[in-house]
């Protein structure tokens, strides 16, 4: 079964307020060893990002580097807006890149990767902050222990799924990586076995060394089994 976002993210978030200021945002990053918060408003519905990158840019100016950090160019007028930025609302990222509890973990790492994040606000209905998922907590998957995977792969995909006999077939995992040998009745369940394998949750690559029949066999074979 895939897993979703509720199954790893942490529930006991730490947010912040629109209004809290500058410095408050700073000690509770360093008070608490994390990275970024969530901003909410006085509703309490979540409204945006805020990062320990979203405090640099006043560091660098503060720092006396106005003139040389090149934050004055057009590709940086953000970071100067950021940098004049004295609360929440004014640091924070809008509107905020999220997930909801039941969304697919896998799609949860597709919005990390493509708007390069490290943590989303998982957000439940009516805007409501229900957790945040980490880099860590998508990775996580990937500690699913190998007996498992040779289970899911066994029980679920050959058997039930394709319904064929796993006895045809070895499976071997280490660390994550498949190993798939034997000979598939056709071709085209051996593709599909070895394609719904890659993406099981905890498989790091999968090694196809099936034995596959050629055509005419295949061709001879179903019309045996068509009578």
């Amino acid at each position: 079964m895939s897993a979703r976002v509720a199954d790893v993210m942490t529930t006991n978030v730490v947010a912040v307020r629109k209004s809290a200021s500058f410095k408050e945002i700073a000690a509770r990053f360093r008070e608490l060893r994390v990275s970024a918060f969530p901003v909410l408003d006085d509703d309490g519905i979540v409204v945006g990002m805020v990062s320990e990158t979203d405090l640099m840019p006043k560091e660098a100016l503060v720092a006396g580097h106005e003139g040389h950090s090149g934050l004055s160019g057009p590709r940086h007028r953000g970071e100067l807006g950021k940098a004049r930025g004295v609360t929440a609302a004014d640091l924070m990222t809008r509107p905020p890149v999220s997930v909801g509890p039941y969304d697919l973990l896998s799609h949860a790492a597709h919005l990390m990767y493509d708007r390069h994040v490290s943590h989303l606000p998982v957000v439940a209905q009516g805007g409501r902050l229900a957790g945040i998922v980490s880099r860590a907590d998508v990775l996580s998957v990937f500690g699913r222990p190998d007996q498992n995977i040779s289970r899911e792969i066994t029980e679920t995909v050959i058997l039930r799924h394709f319904l064929t006999d796993p006895g045809d077939y070895t499976v071997l995992v280490q660390d994550g990586v498949v190993t798939l040998e034997g000979t598939p009745e056709t071709a085209e369940v051996g593709h599909g076995i070895v394609s719904e394998v890659r993406h099981l949750e905890g498989v790091v690559a999968v090694h196809d060394e099936l034995r596959y029949p050629v055509a005419g066999r295949e061709r001879a074979r179903g019309a045996r089994s068509s009578w």
